[in-house]
């Protein structure tokens, strides 16, 4: 296989998940849903906070500076962080509590009633995530999950789902990733626009 067909191939793979994301209204509806949150959250001073692994954690962080920094307007900061990325706190809590421990000890020292947790898990089967969205759960969070197709253990968990209908890991970071960003401008507009 050329180079060059394998780059038509992906595009292609891209371009036909987007096109089932656009005709997937029960998705639509949950990604209309998770701005609406948010924006409540934001808009009475609470925190959203983000978590994940690997890809995952890197949009997790992406996110949160798309909130906290800015998206498209020049704005005030909002509350939002990424859970990972204090690794002295990282390294420590893992090797003390274990790797399944390290978001949902953050959560239940950070998270306050009212605040948003958007857990990111492309199988939504990873144990720290899901053990940081129970915990949330358990706080009075709202919890936003962004999975995949598969059913997950966090699904049963989350008051808002997008499910991204794919089991291919780049392709579904790849929805996720555009998804949040049109989040991301949702709430802006309607807090500053």
């Amino acid at each position: 296989m050329s180079n060059q067909h394998k780059i038509e191939q992906r595009l292609n793979e891209a371009f036909s998940l987007r096109e089932a994301v656009m005709g997937n209204a029960e998705l639509l509806q949950q990604e209309e849903k998770a701005a609406g949150l948010m924006y409540m959250a934001l808009s009475k001073s609470h925190t959203v906070l983000f978590c994940g692994n690997g890809g995952s954690a890197a949009d997790a962080q992406h996110l949160a500076a798309e909130l906290s920094g800015r998206y498209y307007l020049d704005r005030k900061p909002l509350d939002a962080e990424a859970l990972h990325v204090n690794t002295s706190y990282l390294t420590a809590t893992a090797n003390d509590f274990g790797f399944d421990h390290v978001y949902s000890r953050l959560v239940e020292a950070k998270g306050k009633k009212g605040d948003v947790l958007v857990a990111l898990s492309t199988s939504g089967n990873s144990a720290n995530v899901v053990n940081a969205v129970k915990q949330a759960r358990k706080q009075g969070l709202v919890t936003i999950g962004f999975t995949g197709k598969n059913a997950g253990q966090i699904d049963d968990h989350c008051d808002v789902l997008i499910k991204i209908p794919s089991t291919d890991t780049p392709r579904i970071q790849e929805l996720h990733i555009l998804l949040g960003h049109i989040i991301c401008e949702i709430v802006e507009q309607e807090l500053f626009g």
